[in-house]
């Protein structure tokens, strides 16, 4: 199962689609707090994570899984790549941080490894 936490429901959308269209299975989630209260511990084998959200941001999103002891591996994507806060993502343990708008081969071999991890 891949999650997808986006506020942008277009965005959501497009990645399910493109995920169900390469095989995967995918499960959206509006925000931070909704996709914790209903999947942990996360039996998953990714989470596509927005870093930019109201409410609860990708960060804090992904401080909390880490704290839960949750390994899955988190892939972050951003309109707004700022340096140092996307290296504060990879040393909280994010996977990958992608830039967005992104191709979708990049991000699919992105999903690919990262699923590969969780195995």
């Amino acid at each position: 199962m891949i999650f997808i936490v986006d506020d942008d429901s277009a965005t959501r959308d497009s990645l399910r689609q493109l995920l169900e269209a390469e095989g995967f299975d995918a499960q959206e989630f509006a925000g931070g707090g909704p996709f914790l209260d209903a999947v942990a511990p996360v039996p998953g084998d990714c989470l596509i994570l927005d870093l930019n959200m109201p409410g609860m941001s990708g960060l804090e999103v992904l401080g909390e899984l880490r704290r839960r002891g949750d390994k899955l591996p988190v892939l972050i994507v951003t309109a707004v790549a700022d340096p140092a806060i996307c290296a504060r993502a990879l040393a909280d343990g994010a996977f990958a941080v992608i830039e967005k708008p992104f191709k979708a081969e990049q991000l699919l071999v992105l999903v690919r490894s990262a699923a590969r991890l969780g195995d």
